[in-house]
């Protein structure tokens, strides 16, 4: 069975004319118009998401600042997983998953620092926490990052879903496999497994790296054992400069990712695997419903 993910958020804020700049990106709308916010998420759930995800992401203080991160952080957080479960009010089922992003910078292994990352994660948490039906803690760029975000959740009923973005950069950064920190797949897995989670996943990469990580986690899975689902949401993006940082700028999409191009690619994850899928930054409520109706005729 086919879980349905939602899309990106930050350009359907942009698209939809709602407060959007840097650096506080998809926060902007949250902090001065929340109502744009509960917009794109029933957006996604009338395409045929059955998970909307909480627009969380940029609550840290790359985008924030370290002060209204201390001053707001939580009632920020707190907002952000009431307005996606008032946007899923009229969507039977449809449930909220509570985005916890990497919070020393999306796309940086090397910035990780997890005395830095608990006490930001903690924060998220708890204000979220009243309003969510599960944890995505997702564009994780290494297994410290997840590590970080296990010891916070420890203790915590909700299901834990695990998503990482992987190495696709041009030439040899892009080792098929791999996260953007050098670690094998295999040992997202097996972390995932050892925690108990619910779901691995793959995120914010391009779609052209994504099967054959599916691939590898799966001949993981089977080989321990496991009860991991696998999904996958990627990106629009074109190959990212290597010392980028997501969301430091506006990215040009790719004209080959429309609705119908993206969907060519989720039949091949869900062929390799995949019985979760979406879509992350540039992936619209548009790509959403190509994916729910070839669900629904399969």
């Amino acid at each position: 069975m086919i879980t349905i993910l939602d899309g990106g958020m930050g350009r359907e804020l942009q698209r939809s004319g709602a407060p959007f700049r840097q650096p506080e990106w998809s926060a902007l709308a949250l902090i001065e118009a929340p109502e744009a916010v509960e917009a794109v998420h029933r957006a996604f759930a009338r395409a045929g998401a059955q998970v909307i995800t909480t627009n969380s992401y940029a609550l840290v203080p790359f985008h924030i600042g370290e002060a209204r991160f201390g001053a707001e952080g939580l009632a920020l957080a707190d907002r952000a997983g009431a307005v996606a479960r008032a946007a899923v009010n009229d969507f039977p089922g449809v449930k909220v998953a509570g985005s916890l992003p990497p919070v020393c910078g999306s796309y940086r292994p090397d910035l990780f620092d997890p005395a830095v990352a608990a006490p930001l994660l903690s924060v998220l948490i708890e204000g979220l926490a009243p309003h969510v039906d599960l944890w995505l803690a997702e564009t994780l760029s290494a297994l410290d990052e997840a590590r970080a975000v296990i010891a916070q959740l420890k203790g915590n009923p909700r299901p834990l879903w695990l998503s990482f973005t992987l190495a696709d950069g041009p030439g040899d950064r892009a080792v098929p496999g791999q996260l953007r920190s050098g670690e094998d797949v295999e040992l997202a897995v097996q972390l995932a497994h050892a925690a108990g989670a619910e779901a691995l996943l793959f995120n914010c990469s391009q779609p052209e790296v994504m099967q054959h990580a599916i691939e590898r986690a799966r001949i993981e899975v089977q080989r321990l054992g496991a009860a991991l689902r696998l999904g996958v949401y990627a990106n629009a993006f074109p190959p990212q400069a290597e010392d980028a940082a997501a969301n430091e700028g506006l990215s040009p999409l790719r004209d080959d990712l429309h609705p119908a191009g993206y969907l060519r690619w989720a039949e091949r994850w869900i062929d390799a695997g995949a019985t979760i899928v979406g879509g992350c930054c540039g992936i619209g409520p548009e790509h959403i419903t190509a994916i729910a109706a070839h669900v629904k005729a399969a």
